[in-house]
């Protein structure tokens, strides 16, 4: 069965053909670790992870590669411009009065945690932009003897034009002659074309950065772009199969990475299937850390929720499709959650379901496979997983098979035994916090769900008394 996806390359929806028939080579683009990782950036790396354990269900083998941004990332790019403004996390430093290290090293663990918290599959390397100057400055001297590099007083920047003199097309994912309405973009007037884009950029002598390097061009750090060209291109190869990111990618870092990828290497394309995952919104306008919603899987702890309601929700919308988070809205896909779980745990079964193929219903997972290979229409296998629970026709140990089968896709630990022994310590907190509930003592009983979670449970209050939880 073709696995057919939306390549944003082409705006068509394709045959999937990696290079090689059964492997495939996949970049997605990760966090800038200056911050806490939002609920909108954790739907992109899990559109990732639908993709990445789509494939392997079916058979490919997948060598996945994500990078941690940890320099380079420049404020200038909420404004429309990534060459302008400060480093993210020495502007994180100075707030935080932390070393830039010890920031980037924070909020790298801070993902990971988050990264297990969301059941999201490992890759083969999470690479680190700072592990990788060496291969940055390498490939910006490929650009540079290509004819494809000029020297201005801020930094060293791609040629744009002198790319397209070469029968290339630059910006194929968008169209970078127009800036979007409301940006604020400052015109750097040395630059030959507004288009061009900084591939070092030189230390400002009035300031002085934690994270700075020699090159044959002067002391300075790379700009943004070429760390995932340098680093995709050294453990994928000069041309791979698929590259996944959000959609705000694609107006400047993602055909970026094309056009100095291909000025390199002279191979094109340089991906052959591009995706982009939609935004998500925040009760029906836009996230940001400014407005108060740029929520975190903290944040949905807190409130009560395991992050699998979480990965629930992403479920309910296709990927290319802006889905709306409200409280109201996780509440409902937390609910549909734990229905599911409970038909699951509600079916006995001998031997190991998991390994026995013979007892999968082949109809379900016909249809199953078919959404998913519908450009990972992750809406309509849900609409599948119910329509097998409510059949009358096929037997519950069927049913309980090919859901555990589907969930290799789903990564909603269908198969995870959810009967705990409660550690004496957190039991002690569960204990206290059904007195404070009961003298009233909410704001007590609020920091004691605090201290549980920490321990990574959570209590979920029920008709029947508190029910205990592992996240």
């Amino acid at each position: 069965m073709d696995i057919h996806l939306y390549n944003s390359k082409s705006h068509l929806l394709e045959v999937f053909k990696p290079k090689e028939d059964k492997s495939v080579g996949m970049y997605t683009c990760g966090p800038t670790v200056y911050s806490y990782v939002t609920i909108g950036n954790w739907r992109t790396y899990t559109l990732a992870d639908f993709a990445y354990r789509a494939l392997v269900l079916q058979g490919y083998s997948v060598k996945y590669i994500m990078n941690i941004t940890d320099v380079g990332h420049l404020t200038g790019d909420n404004a429309g411009d990534a060459d302008t403004g400060t480093d993210r996390l020495e502007n994180a430093s100075k707030k935080e009065n932390k070393t830039v290290w010890d920031i980037a090293t924070y909020y790298t663990n801070d993902f990971m945690r988050g990264y297990d918290l969301m059941h999201l599959s490992r890759p083969n390397q999470f690479v680190k932009a700072t592990d990788h100057i060496a291969e940055q400055i390498a490939l910006i001297e490929k650009l540079e003897k290509n004819g494809l590099t000029y020297q201005i007083t801020d930094g060293i920047y791609f040629d744009t034009v002198a790319y397209e003199a070469l029968g290339y097309t630059y910006g194929e994912l968008s169209n970078l002659d127009h800036i979007h309405e409301g940006a604020r973009v400052e015109y750097n007037s040395e630059k030959k074309n507004n288009r061009d884009f900084a591939l070092w950029k030189f230390n400002n002598a009035d300031e002085k950065r934690q994270m700075e390097w020699d090159s044959p061009w002067g002391v300075g750090f790379p700009g943004w772009h070429i760390e995932c060209s340098a680093m995709a291109m050294k453990y994928l190869g000069e041309q791979f199969d698929l590259h996944i990111g959000g959609e705000d990618l694609k107006s400047t870092h993602h055909p970026n990475e094309i056009a100095q990828s291909q000025g390199a290497t002279g191979c094109a394309p340089f991906v052959t299937t591009w995706m982009h995952g939609a935004f998500l919104m925040v009760d029906g306008g836009r996230m940001g850390k400014s407005m108060g919603n740029a929520y975190t899987i903290d944040d949905i702890i807190a409130k009560g929720y395991s992050p699998m309601a979480l990965r629930y929700f992403y479920l309910t919308g296709h990927y290319r499709t802006q889905i709306n988070f409200t409280w109201a809205a996780l509440d409902a896909a937390n609910n549909a959650l734990q229905k599911l779980f409970a038909f699951v745990d509600s079916v006995s079964v001998t031997g190991d379901v998991k390994l026995n193929e013979g007892i999968i219903d082949s109809v379900y997972q016909d249809k199953m496979l078919t959404r998913i290979n519908d450009d990972l229409d992750m809406p309509g296998v849900l609409a599948v997983v119910w329509e097998l629970i409510k059949d009358t026709k096929i037997e519950p140990v069927n049913k309980k098979a090919t859901l555990l089968w589907i969930d290799a896709v789903l990564g909603l630990g269908l198969a995870e035994d959810r009967t705990i022994t409660v550690p004496h310590e957190v039991a002690v907190l569960v204990e206290q916090r059904e007195d404070a509930r009961t003298n009233k003592d909410f704001a007590g009983s609020d920091a004691l769900r605090a201290q549980i979670q920490t321990l990574g449970y959570e209590v979920l209050d029920t008709k029947d008394g508190p029910k205990v939880k592992k996240l």
